[in-house]
């Protein structure tokens, strides 16, 4: 059967994952453990073979720096590469920056699991008036204020998700073009949910690693998954 290998990562570990903090569209480095990982993960790809026409990145430097670490091992410096806001974190509204442990001690352990997890519930939302709000940040002056999220569900983050993936990057892919995406946990976990036809119970307990390759083959004709798995 004939097939398109698509290679996702998700950005290494940053500071704020480690710190456990929500960080949604907050723009933080990566840790030592994160670069190690986008090391470890440009290795992997180069031992394994895979070579790119194209690459995709959310702004977000966590995402943007591990997608050139990777590109470096592998000596795929040239390969074009596309950033997109729509491939961004979920935006985590008046979390972004507090830690998972002291929201679980004010409101409770279910509470903070629904907001990190589940498909439909929301964080408490921004007000424009908020330093956090993303209208401040020139990098999204080109957006239309309507598109810039307050804070978004998993549901909110496909709904942004899935044009960019329609409209730009499956496309390429019915091109032939070998191609990988970095993106953040829960803008991954969107596009897994929607390829694999991921439950909205079922969705809770996905996880995408960090910085670790994550392949999809996809039938060349239907473009539906045959499988996945991650190169480690």
């Amino acid at each position: 059967m004939n097939k398109y290998k698509l290679v996702l990562i998700r950005h290494g570990q940053s500071l704020w994952n480690k710190e456990k903090k929500f960080c949604g569209w907050t723009d933080i480095d990566l840790s030592e453990q994160g670069f190690a990982e986008a090391h470890k993960a440009g290795q992997i790809l180069k031992k394994e073979g895979y070579a790119f026409d194209l690459a995709y990145s959310s702004v977000l430097k966590r995402a943007i720096d591990t997608l050139k670490i990777v590109l470096d091992e592998m000596g795929e410096n040239s390969v074009p590469v596309n950033y997109s806001w729509r491939l961004n974190e979920r935006h985590y509204g008046a979390l972004q920056g507090l830690k998972h442990e002291d929201m679980e001690k004010q409101f409770s352990v279910e509470q903070v699991k629904l907001w990190r997890r589940s498909f439909r519930t929301r964080p408490p939302l921004l007000t424009k008036d908020d330093p956090r709000y993303p209208g401040n940040d020139p990098k999204y002056k080109d957006i239309p204020e309507s598109d810039l999220p307050m804070g978004e569900s998993l549901e909110d983050t496909i709904a942004r998700v899935l044009p960019y993936w329609n409209e730009e990057i499956l496309p390429r892919i019915k091109e032939g073009k070998k191609m990988i995406i970095a993106a953040s946990g829960n803008s991954l976990r969107a596009l897994c949910k929607y390829l694999d036809k991921i439950g909205e119970q079922e969705i809770v307990s996905l996880e995408i690693k960090t910085g670790t390759p994550l392949i999809y083959e996809l039938n060349e004709e239907t473009l539906e998954p045959l499988k996945h798995y991650y190169l480690e």
